[in-house]
């Protein structure tokens, strides 16, 4: 399992420990992933995800996961993100239509 957001993309990063001697070593910046269960109300289902901190109140100050979903990139989403996305949008289309 990768250490990558599924909603907003956000990876590991590198760069430098410098000491006091300003000596450097490489270290890695690790994301804050959290595993968490979102309701998609248009789906009406749970959706295990796995996103960072900040992505989860991204997602709470946009109204919800069909919300965020709807305003997102595909280009930063995941596989299976992206899947939802389109399941949600041919939802939506379909109570639009009747």
């Amino acid at each position: 399992m990768s250490r990558t957001c599924e909603l907003t993309a956000k990876a590991v990063q590198t760069g430098n420990n410098v000491s006091h001697a300003n000596n450097k070593t490489k270290r890695r910046f690790l994301p804050n992933l959290v595993n968490v269960t979102l309701i998609s109300e248009v789906l009406n289902q749970n959706v295990r995800l796995r996103i960072s901190a900040n992505a989860l109140r991204s997602v709470e100050h946009r109204g919800g996961l069909d919300a965020f979903l709807a305003k997102a990139d595909a280009k930063e989403l995941s596989q299976r993100a992206r899947l939802l996305k389109k399941q949600i949008a041919k939802k939506l289309a379909e109570q639009a239509a009747a």
